[in-house]
């Protein structure tokens, strides 16, 4: 696994973006957990008690050779709405704000460019927070791979699919073999 590179983003509901991630050509892992919080290791419903601080995010290890942080950025300004301050959706709370945890200043640079160029995509101002990544404390395993183990669970009918479908139907050439 050397040579690879992690990007940490909240967009909402953990499941939707790992979803995603999952079938993108050139990521290795997803795993869904929890960041930019002041309580260690916190559980699902402290975070949903809006009371730690924490972000549901994803962390995403992926090779840059095959695709690009920015890439990775692209696709999750595709999937979520950065315009909307803590929500996405039916899913309110500070929990699910649009937020990117960068690992370095040369992300942090990445970052502010695909943000920049995707304000002319949208209407209204986005309010994606930019932040310095510190720590990530992975969720519990039920939040692992949820859309995989539970596709015919409502939220992922009605929320996670289509998400899904979206990502398919525009990224087409970028999907990993099993969806290509």
């Amino acid at each position: 696994m050397k040579d690879l590179e992690v990007a940490t983003l909240g967009g909402g509901c953990f499941w939707c973006l790992e979803a995603v991630y999952n079938e993108l050509k050139g990521v290795a892992k997803v795993v869904s957990g929890y960041s930019g919080g002041h309580v260690p290791n916190p559980s699902y419903e402290q975070v949903c008690g809006q009371q730690t601080g924490h972000a549901e995010v994803v962390q995403v290890t992926f090779d840059p050779r095959v695709v690009s942080y920015r890439e990775i950025l692209e696709v999750f300004f595709t999937i979520h709405d950065p315009t909307t301050p803590n929500r996405q959706g039916n899913d309110v709370g500070p929990q699910y704000r649009s937020v990117i945890f960068y690992h370095s200043a040369e992300q942090k640079a990445v970052a502010e460019e695909v943000m920049k160029a995707q304000q002319e995509v949208w209407e209204n101002p986005i309010v994606t927070e930019l932040v310095a990544f510190e720590r990530f404390y992975p969720a519990e395993g039920y939040h692992q791979q949820y859309f995989k183990r539970n596709p015919d669970q409502p939220y992922c009918v009605f929320v996670v699919g289509p998400k899904v479908t979206k990502f398919r139907k525009q990224y087409s050439d970028r999907l990993k073999s099993a969806w290509a």
